[in-house]
């Protein structure tokens, strides 16, 4: 929910945001892939994830809500979805 929050990301993990600025990139750097809860097409998020090359879903609207730690998800940037493979 917040950058103290999201420094305990580890490698390969999905980043899970409601919102991303230019304080979270160092975090994409760890990230598989990243989830937030606002973006557009030319958002903070989808800008620095076509970068670095790795899955980007925004406007998951509750994303932020519905999942949380533990779980394995399957992001798919291009179809735009976030599926949970095991809570």
């Amino acid at each position: 929910m917040d950058l103290h929050g999201a420094l305990a990301l580890e490698p390969g993990e999905v980043l899970v945001a409601p919102i991303t600025d230019a304080a979270w990139t160092p975090l994409f750097l760890v990230a598989g892939a990243v989830v937030v809860d606002v973006g557009a097409l030319n958002s903070h998020a989808v800008v620095v994830s076509r970068e670095l090359g790795i899955p980007c879903v925004l406007s998951l609207e509750d994303g932020t809500a519905r999942l949380r730690a533990g779980m394995v998800l399957a992001v798919d940037g291009t179809a735009g979805t976030v599926t949970v493979v095991s809570a």
